[in-house]
């Protein structure tokens, strides 16, 4: 059990305090004044517990940005009327989620959240909006063109056949997580780029009368290249995770193949697996 904190109320409210920047530190991007953390002493919940799941909702809400600055802990104690102990259990809590990291001479500060997407038939898009993740996208290229071959074959269409292709950038709070590529027949669906630009793609199938069943996927990894670098935000040759999918309608009908790119240091899938019989 943690050591249990002094009866004193800190300053201000008793048993709440206000957070606000560090100061006499150089802050790129400090810590919003209008964020608030609290501590209720009578609770039985630890207080380190409490500071860290606070500071968890706050950045994985959005209130606190990648980048921003907590300041060190004995500030942060300061203004919570905590020890220095219980505050460093709190921070130490989330650098271990890898949410926090400590810099030497800067201060503790916010690292991009990780997303976790489980595996089944959604879209990017739709998850992160279903995790209050505020996602975004920017259109690079929407216009017909040729099938490459392996796209042809996955959706059962000549070879150089023109589809609609589409490429995006998806993001959330500002930030690049994937590289999208998407082909689909053109008798099926042309999506417009506003359409794109505010909807996830299998809601603008839906939109359309088209009835998602199934989808054959790979995933697998490989380093990226100079552009995907810079379109990602990450050193050239990152690693990065790929997915391929094959998506199939109600009749069968292969309505969608696509090539997805996703950062891996901010990305994973999850798995469920289940005993054979």
């Amino acid at each position: 059990m943690p050591k249990q904190e002094p009866t004193h109320a800190p300053p201000h409210e008793p048993g709440r305090e206000a957070v606000s920047p560090g100061r006499g530190r150089p802050q790129a991007r400090p810590v919003h004044r209008d964020l608030r953390l609290a501590v209720d002493r009578a609770s039985p919940v630890p207080l380190y517990f409490q500071l860290a799941r606070q500071l968890e909702a706050a950045i994985e809400e959005g209130a606190l940005a990648p980048g921003s600055l907590l300041g060190n802990e004995i500030e942060l104690a300061a203004r919570l009327g905590l020890s220095r102990p219980t505050v460093r259990q709190a921070i130490q809590s989330l650098v271990d989620k890898g949410l926090l990291v400590r810099r030497r001479g800067v201060g503790t500060q916010v690292v991009h959240s990780h997303v976790a997407r489980p595996l089944e038939l959604s879209s990017l898009y739709d998850d992160l909006l279903a995790a209050g993740r505020h996602p975004s996208t920017r259109v690079l290229a929407n216009a017909r063109g040729p099938a490459p071959a392996a796209v042809a074959a996955a959706l059962g269409l000549p070879e150089s056949c023109q589809v609609a292709v589409v490429h995006r950038l998806r993001l959330t709070h500002g930030e690049p997580m994937a590289y999208l590529c998407n082909y689909l027949p053109c008798d099926l669906l042309e999506p417009a780029t506003g359409e794109l630009e505010t909807n996830g793609l299998y809601a603008l199938m839906r939109h359309h009368g088209i009835t998602l069943h199934s989808a054959e996927q790979t995933v697998g990894a490989r380093a990226a290249t100079a552009e995907e670098s810079r379109l990602l935000a990450e050193p050239p040759g990152a690693a990065l995770l790929t997915m391929q999918r094959t998506t199939y309608d109600d009749r069968g009908r292969a309505i969608e193949f696509g090539s997805h790119l996703y950062r891996a240091s901010r990305y994973t899938f999850e798995f469920r697996l289940l005993v054979r019989a």
